[in-house]
């Protein structure tokens, strides 16, 4: 900056105090005795007061001798003594302070209202001695509050994402409703709570979960909708939240809400799209326990078990519709494979022979009628028609030919099942490197179409998992059928797994192989068991019967 600019400034005493009043952050100046010899102007705003020459912790702290505990220990003898400067952050509690401001806290229930960084530092004299302590003081409640709203998002969020994995799993509404309740709870560091599900019967909402509450409590709580606070919120859709739900004239079973202690209340609707499915309940020992963001959040949750609940009784229906239908699908897919081979055959034995047939006769009649020398004769605009019928043909014949592959597996067809899966975990497995061990018995002849079908698919999805999942470096496969039952075993030496933790279908996916594989099996009246261990390799044995009566095969569906 040019020295013209410091002009206006010339002659004149720019004063300290000055410099520090234009500070937003309080400034005080204490003595070895704890008095204020000088305060900022932010200072004199927050206090209403001339504090010069008063004590530091009447003024700042509203206390009649200097801070210790439990609230906090005075550092500024400790900084006098050792010339270090000190920061440190302190909660400013409403009933010690009148000076704090109530801000909104993560537990309204919490008398901290404000948190205070304090910096203290020493000043010397010409001599270099410590006279005083400089001390700035700054309100950081809002950056705190910003800390904890992060952490507690963070805390959401991964309640959440306990919350998802357990509702897709699609599986025990018992199991979901039990690790969402747990969930729900972590989030608001709460212990009392519990899920209403409508009875199908009664149409009355009753517990199915609870944690927290008697079990007088949950058995007596069987409301019609628009009864009571869960039946409100039933009949409604809405969440309610409570300051002390014992007050509330809504309530019902007053004399077991005040035996069980309930104050703090939050309720809100299981819903799936517009249907309720449930009401969830939380409640405190507290009042006033539960605030509007809670609600919110709840009322996602709330959204995403609904959903759970109700795709998981859809499944339970489909379950049993499958139970039902799984006969009628077996004989659907042997009547189907019977249909594609009746075709085949029909394809092979009269489209396709004459096809073949009307291509040989064309061809020959084109060869006459060229030795003859005729074809000057007949024209060469009928030569060229016979031509091109005689394309026409075998261009037929060969579309017949590929459709009758694409009407049953063409590994089958043309080389039977033991060769099929020969040919299959050759071509799959030895060019990564697996070596391949095999022994086929009984398999002269040809079986059921559903048992071939259904052993090479077999096959070929176990042969997949070795190659994808197992890392092994060798692979056995064993073909024995008797007059009863073919029993195919294929084993290896690769990395295994735990079998007992693999119960369902996990939401990436792990494990639909599996199961889709023993529903198959099931489909022909078979079965199927998987054994494997941790570094100790995987063995699935299945066995399908070769023939068998309705009822058999009926009682084999229904396995």
């Amino acid at each position: 900056m040019p020295e013209d600019e410091f002009a206006p400034y010339k002659g004149r005493d720019l004063d300290f105090r000055d410099l520090l009043n234009i500070l937003e952050d309080s400034f005080v100046l204490i003595d070895s005795e704890f008095r204020i010899k000088f305060a900022n102007s932010s200072c004199l705003q927050d206090h209403n007061a001339e504090p010069e020459g008063s004590f530091c912790f009447q003024v700042l702290e509203s206390r009649p001798e200097p801070c210790s505990a439990p609230h906090w220990t005075c550092p500024l003898p400790r900084v006098m003594a050792t010339g270090l400067p000190v920061s440190f952050v302190y909660p400013l509690n409403y009933q010690h302070s009148s000076a704090a401001r109530p801000v909104s806290g993560p537990d309204q229930a919490d008398p901290v209202t404000r948190y205070i960084k304090v910096s203290m530092y020493p000043l010397r004299n010409g001599h270099g001695e410590i006279t005083a302590v400089a001390e700035l003081r700054r309100d950081v409640t809002a950056e705190r509050e910003l800390e904890n709203q992060i952490l507690r998002r963070h805390h959401h969020l991964q309640a959440l994402n306990r919350i998802s994995m357990a509702v897709s799993q699609l599986g025990d509404i018992e199991s979901v409703l039990m690790v969402s309740l747990d969930a729900v709870l972590e989030i608001v560091n709460g212990e009392i709570g519990g899920m209403l599900l409508y009875d199908a019967e009664s149409d009355m909402l009753g517990y199915r979960v609870y944690r927290g509450m008697s079990a007088k409590y949950a058995e007596s709580m069987r409301l019609s909708p628009g009864e009571g606070i869960a039946g409100i919120v039933a009949q409604t859709g809405i969440p309610i939240l409570l300051e002390d739900v014992s007050k509330d004239p809504r309530v019902t079973h007053r004399d077991l809400v005040n035996t069980e202690g309930l104050r703090g209340f939050a309720s809100v609707p299981l819903k799936t799209r517009e249907k309720v499915v449930g009401v969830m309940d939380l409640a405190s020992h507290l009042p006033g326990r539960f605030r509007d963001d809670d609600l919110y959040l709840l009322s996602s949750i709330g959204h995403q078990i609904g959903v759970a609940i109700e795709q998981a009784r859809l499944y339970e229906l489909l379950a049993r519709a499958t139970e039902r239908y799984r006969v009628l699908l077996r004989h659907a897919l042997s009547a189907q494979e019977e249909e594609r081979k009746r075709i085949a055959r029909e394809l092979h034995d009269e489209t396709s022979q004459s096809l073949t047939s009307i291509s040989l006769s064309l061809q020959a009649i084109i060869g006459m009628v060229e030795l003859a020398g005729g074809a000057d004769t007949i024209g060469a605009e009928i030569m060229d028609k016979m031509r091109t019928t005689h394309s026409y043909a075998v261009h037929a014949g060969n579309e017949i030919v590929r459709l009758m592959k694409e009407l049953r597996p063409t590994l089958l067809d043309e080389l039977g099942m033991p060769t099929a899966i020969r040919r299959y975990a050759k071509d799959t497995l030895e060019p990564q490197g697996v070596a391949i061990s095999e022994e086929f018995n009984g398999v002269d002849q040809r079986f059921r179409p559903e048992v071939e079908v259904t052993l090479f698919r077999i096959a070929q999805g176990v042969i997949g998992n070795i190659l994808e999942h197992s890392r092994a470096k060798h692979t056995e496969i064993v073909l024995d059928c008797s007059d009863d039952e073919c029993v195919l075993r294929i084993s290896d030496d690769g990395k295994g797994f735990d079998v007992n933790k693999l119960t369902k279908v996990d939401p990436s996916g792990r494990g639909a192989g599996l199961f889709t594989m023993k529903e198959r099996v099931r489909l022909v009246g078979g079965s199927c068991v998987v054994e494997s261990q941790p570094n100790r390799g995987t063995r699935v044995t299945v066995r399908v019967p070769i023939k068998g009566t309705e009822d058999e095969e009926d009682q084999g569906a229904h396995s």
